[in-house]
């Protein structure tokens, strides 16, 4: 069976096996960076009631 080569997600180089699927640490931090930024985002539809929270909590202050 032949081996499928992957890459990297960020760079696009050839992924590392110690690192898969990215091809170093500094790519995999990178990757994880945009997640905790908000960089990357998975859709969804907004929750009834969101924006009242936001007001709520900013009034408090």
């Amino acid at each position: 069976m032949a081996s499928v080569k992957s890459t990297c997600p960020v760079c696009g180089k050839p992924a590392e096996p110690a690192f898969k699927p990215f091809c170093s640490q500094r790519c995999r931090q990178v990757d994880l960076y945009r997640w905790l930024s908000g960089t990357y985002r998975i859709p969804g539809a907004e929750r009834p009631g969101a924006e009242e929270g936001k007001n709520q909590s900013e009034s408090e202050d």
